[in-house]
């Protein structure tokens, strides 16, 4: 048996020691707007030497470590030996500064073509970034020149969070009597409340109960009165087999590609955890879970539904939802999250780099109606995948510093003027002009709000719910995040599609990218270097799922379209509840006539659809429906009648309006039978899309 397929059985922990290959020169602030950028000629302090040793106990705890980095000092109160954490370097010697430190030859290292495991990522690589960002920052590595940062985020008091969660969630009536009565707010609430899972409602009630009791005072309304408890012999939903991964309980591993969006997922966690408790198996994060299974999202006749699908109205239901599910999922995990808050500071009012995102997309909204990612990042992008994505060490190897500075002043003046010169802007240059805007965005790309709910991912137990809290985290995202960090790991997926020439594999392209995305402007001064080095392959992990299962997280599971139908619902029979009261008020004493059926009544009692065109000469036209009948279909049977249609196929939608919807786009493998039962009362229009 090799060597190789021995570690792979026993279990091994790579530890490691780094030498200081050179003095880092003293960083001052950058006059221009421009952040100081590193020289990619100087070689990497770290060297990356490591030692393999037997993981003689495969219970050791949270590989991942904390995900809230105040947590990470109190986690453990006995001090963790340097030689312990990934890729670190020697004990005493600071990564950002040695003076005493002498040029030791690096060693040869091979770069790793697996995606699956881990322990092949290149942390080398992950190091060198780190240290190209603390030279970029235009101060110094700690505390120098960062005053304006330091007030990026405010840990909340005790009780605060809860409130606010509440608050954000719609439910601040639920703690709060002294709000002026409103009557649509209390039937929203109501209505909302009314459509919780179990896990949900707890999520809830645990929030409400914490709020209450930190005012000091007699919680009303009753929680009795809000949340029906469950009756004694009632089972949580479970999937087929008893198991979260809808596996029979002799396997806990996880194995199951078929990702099931129709179950909560905070009830297939629940599941999932007193399936393990009753089975006496320990869920551990130590265990070999690196592989990345190729998650498949379960058939829905009735359609997928996409970010950017449902209607503003309908989205704003989902918001807050998600919000409700993902603090469930985490609950049932046992993750409390202390979440910041992004407070106020003075930032750029213009330009590119260090620029609000919100404030960058408003001012190229004026330039070119409905950008939805900031120009410059789009313009980047292209002109990378123009030079093309074959070259070596794409994203990985540093343009030079003196000429991404150069570069970076030349883009601020004359970007919009359309007078830079692209032709002069050489690839990897490009590459890193592409990092040091997204580092250089005055609050973190994935917020501060959810940063360290990013990071809590990993504390999951299994990849299936790490997944699925991706999914949900994506999903509460401010749109402007969420649209600029899809176009980037869409643009990363791209890149790794020429692996076999640029090298740049899954892995190797996490590992760069993670120190972008993660540390965000002052971040570097808020943690220690233990800390640091603890979430080194915990953010390189995180990013690699964003990349890999992006197809998936920008979707809505199906259980929160349903609870927004059923909201919706609601809403409508109290409406018409009130219609009819009134309806009677003013009924005339002179009968009615009956009332027609209408043509649409009649084809849907006879199997046929209505479907409308209004923007297009072929107003209207009838469809039979058919078990096998799907949307792509009416699309092409539609554009193949009209030939006035100047537009493509996809760039028209069938669109599901009204019922117990607001407004959907259709995914084309839609079957309509089973969507029409589902919403009879829809109408069913064919309009250009409006994403």
């Amino acid at each position: 048996m090799s060597r190789q397929q021995q570690q792979q059985i026993q279990g091994v922990v790579l530890t490691g020691y780094h030498s200081n290959a050179e003095l880092l020169p003293q960083t001052r602030r950058c006059a221009s707007s421009c952040p100081q950028v590193p020289e990619s000629a100087e070689p990497s302090r770290r060297t990356g030497h490591y030692t393999v040793q037997q993981n003689q106990n495969p219970q050791h705890g949270d590989r991942y470590g904390p995900s809230d980095p105040s947590a990470l000092s109190s986690s453990s109160s006995a001090p963790i030996p340097r030689t312990q954490l990934s890729s670190s370097p020697k004990q005493g010697s600071s990564p950002r500064q040695s003076p005493n430190s002498r040029p030791r030859p690096r060693p040869p290292y091979q770069r790793y073509n697996s995606q699956d495991s881990l322990d092949e990522l290149e942390m080398d690589d992950y190091w060198k970034e780190v240290e190209n960002i603390t030279r970029s920052g235009g101060g110094a590595a700690r505390g120098d020149g960062e005053v304006q940062e330091e007030e990026q985020q405010k840990t909340p008091e005790e009780g605060e969070q809860e409130e606010a969660w509440l608050t954000e969630a719609g439910l601040q009536r639920l703690f709060d009597d002294s709000l002026a009565a409103d009557q649509d707010q209390e039937v929203d609430s109501a209505v909302f409340l009314s459509t919780l899972t179990r896990t949900q409602a707890a999520a809830v009630e645990r929030r409400v109960q914490q709020t209450l009791r930190r005012r000091n005072r007699q919680h009303l309304p009753d929680v009795r009165d809000i949340f029906r408890p469950p009756e004694k012999n009632e089972e949580p939903r479970r999937l087929k087999g008893g198991s979260e991964n809808g596996q029979k309980d002799s396997s806990p591993a996880e194995t199951e590609t078929e990702l099931n969006v129709e179950v909560a997922f905070s009830e297939q966690a629940l599941s999932y955890r007193e399936h393990q408790q009753r089975s006496k198996v320990t869920a551990s994060l130590s265990s070999p879970d690196d592989k990345l299974p190729n998650f498949k999202l379960l058939r829905d006749k009735t359609g997928q539904t996409r970010i950017g699908d449902l209607s503003p109205l309908d989205m704003k239901k989902v918001r807050r939802l998600v919000l409700v599910e993902m603090t469930a999922l985490l609950d049932t995990a046992g993750i409390d999250l202390k979440a910041h808050k992004a407070v106020k500071v003075k930032t750029k009012e213009s330009g590119l780099f260090g620029v609000p995102l919100q404030t960058l997309l408003d001012q190229d909204q004026r330039r070119l109606a409905g950008t939805k990612v900031p120009l410059i990042l789009q313009r980047l992008i292209s002109h990378i995948e123009e030079e093309g994505l074959d070259t070596e060490g794409l994203l990985r190897i540093p343009g030079a510093a003196t000429r991404v500075k150069s570069l970076c002043q030349e883009l601020e003046s004359s970007f919009y003027d359309g007078t830079f010169s692209w032709q002069q802007l050489k690839q990897h240059d490009a590459a890193s002009l592409l990092k040091l805007f997204i580092r250089e965005l005055p609050h973190p790309l994935l917020t501060v709000e959810y940063l360290n709910a990013f990071i809590a991912v990993n504390k999951l137990p299994t990849k299936k719910q790490q997944l699925q809290a991706l999914n949900l985290l994506v999903l509460l995202l401010p749109e402007a995040n969420r649209d600029t960090l899809k176009a980037l790991v869409e643009f990363i997926q791209r890149v790794i599609d020429h692996q076999a020439k640029n090298k740049m594999t899954l892995n190797n392209v996490s590992v760069v990218m993670a120190p972008n995305i993660f540390m965000f402007k002052g971040f570097r001064s808020k943690v220690t270097e233990q800390q640091e080095f603890s979430m080194a392959t915990s953010t390189a992990s995180i990013v690699r799922l964003l990349i890999r299962y992006q197809n998936l997280l920008w979707t809505i599971p199906k259980f929160i379209v349903t609870q927004v139908r059923q909201q919706n619902m609601e809403s409508q029979r109290k409406q018409n509840k009130e219609r009819a009261v009134r309806k009677l008020l003013k009924k005339m004493a002179i009968e009615k006539p009956p009332e027609r059926t209408t043509p649409e009544v009649q084809e849907n009692s006879q199997g046929f659809i209505r479907v409308q065109a209004p923007q297009f000469s072929k107003v209207s036209m009838a469809v039979q429906l058919t078990a096998e009948l799907q949307a792509a279909d009416v699309l092409t049977r539609f554009i193949s009648q009209d030939s006035s249609v100047a537009l493509k196929k996809e760039e028209l939608c069938l669109y599901e309006i009204g019922g117990n919807i607001k407004e959907r786009c259709l995914d084309g493998e839609t079957y309509m039978k089973d969507l029409f039962q589902l919403n009879p009362t829809a109408e069913w229009v064919i309009k250009a899309m409006q994403r």
